[in-house]
């Protein structure tokens, strides 16, 4: 049992790897199928962040060209990012499991919500971005990227779209560079919830992060990009998203049943 209970989160973790590479969402993926192991909620989330986040850095290399011109957006954004993820991995932490449990439909409602919401929002973005950068508009990213960062350390899937929202109201087009800033945000905020995670794994909760599935994991995910990156474009990411979309939905109502009629 043991066996197949590793080559299933394996299989899961290459399923989100390739996802992640092609639409996003990957975390709809690799997370429920922890739990279906017999992880609690909090442990997978843990396991499933750190499993996944290697294969990220691969995504922000992939962009990192594109970074060029957002110098000031960087400077004013990693560190409500930070400060954020660190918030949200620390009350992730310190929310009790049966809190959490009652938490978990909810997480995958919002976050399956967000990846539905991709297209139509970037389409709605494009007719009213190109605002100029007041004060007034740097201090709302600044606080709205703070809550990005505080979600994202919490759970952390489907933070992209509301960056892309994000950046696209302070008045970037350019998608290229919306999507690498977007990568080096969300690493930001992964990493320093890792670094919560690892840390208070070692200082005061134990427990969360099963290592022997992180570097399975972390090797399936990789795989996976790879993968991805390949099929993107026989794939389609329209088509990707539409089948992780079903699943975080039908997901989102099994959690709800279980934790609420059953």
């Amino acid at each position: 049992m043991q066996i197949w209970s590793t080559l299933t989160v394996m299989a899961a973790a290459f399923a989100a790897g390739t996802i992640n590479a092609i639409a996003g969402g990957g975390t709809l993926i690799s997370f429920p199928s922890l739990m279906g192991i017999g992880l609690t909620g909090q442990q997978a989330n843990v396991t499933s962040t750190l499993a996944l986040w290697p294969g990220s850095i691969g995504g922000f290399l992939g962009h990192r060209k594109d970074l060029e011109g957002t110098r000031a957006f960087a400077l004013r954004l990693v560190p409500p990012s930070l400060l954020g993820g660190l918030t949200g991995a620390w009350l992730m932490l310190v929310t009790p499991q049966s809190v959490f449990d009652k938490l978990i439909p909810w997480l995958i409602l919002a976050a399956t919500v967000l990846l539905a919401a991709n297209d139509p929002v970037g389409r709605f973005l494009k007719r009213v971005g190109g605002h100029e950068r007041t004060t007034g508009w740097w201090i709302g990213a600044i606080a709205f990227q703070f809550v990005v960062g505080v979600y994202g350390g919490y759970f952390g899937a489907g933070i992209g779209i509301l960056m892309l929202a994000a950046l696209s109201l302070l008045g970037l087009t350019d998608i290229h560079q919306m999507n690498g800033l977007k990568n080096f945000l969300a690493l930001s905020i992964n990493g320093i919830a890792i670094f919560a995670f690892v840390g208070m794994e070692f200082l005061r909760h134990p427990g969360n992060v099963v290592w022997h599935l992180v570097l399975l994991m972390a090797l399936s995910a990789m795989g996976g990009g790879f993968f991805g990156a390949h099929m993107a474009h026989r794939v389609g990411r329209k088509t990707v998203r539409i089948a992780v979309v079903s699943i975080g939905f039908a997901l989102a109502a099994w959690y709800f049943y279980k934790h609420y009629a059953a």
